[in-house]
């Protein structure tokens, strides 16, 4: 028997990316543009995002049958145990929300680098695959530049998905060749594909290579792609193969208990000795750096302004616990169980600039305060831009860099219920939180010593990303909750709660 896929094209490395430019390249995606030849993993991320736990565990007891028909029988057939597991029931928006917020940055961390050489150098680019296009198509067209996108089509009634596909049904084989037809009036230059299923639209392309399975094969660095991801949502933080998603499983239920345990250790236990329990407890707290010393209300010293980097909600919390002493916080937004949860005060800013300067000025008067300028959280090693009001009320200015380390869950979300948020971040084995005192600013460089506000924002802003080897954007909260939950972030009060209550969080 003639070995096609040896003989018939050749590897993509002879492939010459020079003057590429008018030329149209059509690529399969898993096993071709991305390292990963199985796209559970994917499919994984949108049940347990999407479904929760029961979900994840459905599509990983589904799993066995799907395997069995994709290598056994076809291909086609396993796809379809595996889209009807994940998708069935499911909110269409929920699913184009997951596929927009979530899916880029595991998508990103997998690129092929010789795939993406050539496809990068041409000048209309189309991925044909027999992922669900409503999974992949925000990806590919955001981050990659692909012009079309055609992918396996998913059934809905009433805006929930069935489970089932449309017409033609999965894209594998001779589907692929039949969409090459429907699209392309002319013969496209390029075609790359990974296994036998590809070679029907491959036959089609004037040059045709294959993308050989490779276990050395480095993924493409982030900056390589069109535009960095800054923001992205989703509580896992690694990408869930058959046995991590497993894992997830089992560990949720023991990881909620070790998560209860150490949020009472934070809220009941005096702050003096919070770090301490929290070392016993497997939560990592590193200082760095010399914090200043209490200010000294009784005799009219007001109190300093920390200004802080944000990673999680629990920045000042971890900030209180590196000082072994509570310090408030102004805020934005936060859940009603966050609040009752913390164990520090928090205020609620309401966005009129003269209110808050007077609630701010008012709490230096009473001792030390902390704030995020950011206003919302970040996970990538990008700062958003500061806000400038905090340089206008004092010059007793001490900026913290904040950093953590997360190995299972992320504690911040865009897209679902902030009051999980610190209970997600303790859920992790092995926390660690690590506090960076900088210098306090000096007095030349705060507004008394003649800067303006913005002067002095965006220096803490570079020195604080400075330290943490971060690079300083523009971006606000509205961008970010735009990119990721469609609307702008802001969290209307119910009407009976105070604005500026102070409530212990």
């Amino acid at each position: 028997m003639v070995d096609f896929h040896s003989l018939e094209f050749p590897n993509i490395t002879q492939c010459d990316s020079n003057g590429r430019e008018t030329h149209t390249v059509v690529a399969d995606m898993d096993g071709t543009l991305l390292i990963g030849r199985s796209s559970f993993p994917y499919f994984a991320l949108v049940a347990f995002e999407v479904g929760g736990i029961l979900r994840l565990l459905f599509l990983i007891l589904a799993s066995p049958l799907a395997g069995f028909l994709y290598y056994l029988v076809s291909e086609s057939a396993g796809i379809r145990v595996m889209i009807f597991a994940t998708f069935f029931g499911m909110k269409v928006s929920e699913i184009e929300s997951v596929a927009r917020a979530v899916l880029p940055k595991f998508y990103s961390s997998d690129l092929h680098p010789e795939a993406w050489r050539i496809f990068s150098s041409c000048g209309r680019k189309c991925v044909l695959t027999a992922n669900p296009r409503i999974m992949v198509e925000a990806f590919l067209k955001d981050f990659l530049g692909a012009d079309l996108v055609i992918g396996t089509e998913i059934s809905s009634y009433k805006g929930r998905a069935t489970g089932l596909v449309t017409t033609p049904g999965i894209l594998v084989g001779d589907n692929k060749a039949s969409a090459i037809h429907k699209v392309f009036p002319t013969t496209p230059d390029i075609g790359l594909g990974d296994r036998k299923t590809d070679f029907p639209f491959m036959k089609l392309c004037k040059e045709s290579y294959m993308v050989h399975k490779n276990p050395q094969v480095q993924p493409v660095r982030p900056d390589k792609l069109l535009k960095p991801i800054v923001f992205h949502d989703g509580r896992l933080v690694q990408k869930p193969g058959p046995m991590m998603a497993l894992l997830i499983i089992l560990w949720i239920p023991i990881g909620f208990l070790l998560a209860c345990l150490r949020i009472a250790a934070g809220a009941l236990l005096p702050m003096p000795i919070v770090y301490y329990a929290f070392k016993a407890l497997g939560v990592r707290v590193t200082i760095k750096g010399t914090p200043p010393p209490p200010a000294r209300t009784s005799i009219g010293q007001s109190g300093v302004l920390f200004i802080s980097s944000h990673r999680t909600l629990l920045d000042p919390i971890f900030l209180s616990t590196a000082l072994g002493r509570p310090i408030p916080a102004v805020v934005y937004s936060v859940s009603r169980l966050s609040e009752i949860i913390s164990p520090i005060k928090t205020v609620r800013l309401i966005r009129d600039r003269v209110k808050d300067a007077s609630m701010i000025k008012k709490l230096l008067e009473e001792g030390d305060l902390v704030i995020c300028p950011e206003g919302t959280t970040c996970r990538e090693p990008f700062l958003l831009r500061f806000s400038a009001l905090f340089a206008e009320l004092t010059d007793e200015i001490v900026p913290v860099a904040m950093s953590n380390r997360m190995s299972m869950f992320h504690g911040t979300t865009a897209r679902g219920w902030k009051g999980m948020d610190p209970f997600y971040f303790f859920m992790n084995p092995s926390p660690a939180y690590e506090v960076t005192f900088l210098n306090k600013l000096p007095y030349d460089l705060t507004c008394g010593g003649g800067k303006s506000s913005h002067e002095v924002a965006n220096y803490i802003q570079r020195m604080i990303a400075s330290t943490l080897s971060y690079e300083c954007t523009s971006f606000t909260r509205k961008d970010k909750y735009r990119a990721l939950a469609g609307n702008d972030g802001i969290v209307v009060d119910k009407p009976k709660a105070a604005a500026n209550k102070i409530m212990g969080c």
